[in-house]
């Protein structure tokens, strides 16, 4: 996996929280720095790629594993 400069594991939360939280994590960090996200939501893959376009930050990964959601988002 790719290097990553915050994580927020929003594990067991349901659509909308683990956007709101990253909303609130990527406020934390700089521009050019990634998060990397944590979840359960089966849905957070579509709403972490909306996310991105609406916002205009890179979606550079999504992947799942063992249940488990994994993104990295780059901030622009």
């Amino acid at each position: 996996m790719a290097s990553f400069d915050a994580e927020l594991d929003a594990s067991g939360l349901n659509c909308p929280l683990p956007i709101l939280k990253a909303k609130k994590a990527l406020a934390g960090i700089d521009s050019g720095q990634v998060l990397h996200i944590i979840a359960t939501d089966p849905g957070a893959i579509k709403d972490f790629e909306a996310f991105a376009k609406q916002t205009g930050n890179d979606l550079l990964e999504s992947k799942e594993e063992g249940g488990k959601f994994y993104f990295l988002l780059k901030k622009s």
